[in-house]
C-alpha cells in the first residue's frame, strides 16, 4: 500500500472526518485519471458537507467543472 492509502485507512479507523476531507482531496490531486479524481473528490465533498467544512464550496466547484453535479 502507498503512504496515502495507509493514511486514509488510519483516518477511517479513527473516524477522523476532517482528515478525510484533506486526504481524499490529496488523493484527487495525485491522480491524472479524471474518473478516479472525481471519485476521491466526491468522498471529500461528502465529508466536508457532514462537517460544514469550508472546503465544501471549492470541492463542489471542482466536481461541477467536471460535469459531475
Amino acid at each position: 500500500m502507498t503512504v496515502l492509502q495507509d493514511r486514509l485507512l488510519d483516518a477511517h479507523a479513527r473516524n477522523d472526518r476532517a482528515a478525510l476531507v484533506g486526504l481524499y482531496t490529496e488523493a484527487a490531486d495525485a491522480t491524472r485519471d479524471v474518473d478516479a479524481a472525481c471519485f476521491f473528490l466526491t468522498h471529500a465533498y461528502i465529508f466536508a458537507l457532514e462537517l460544514g467544512d469550508p472546503a465544501e464550496q471549492p470541492l463542489y466547484r471542482r466536481l461541477k467543472d467536471q460535469g459531475r453535479v
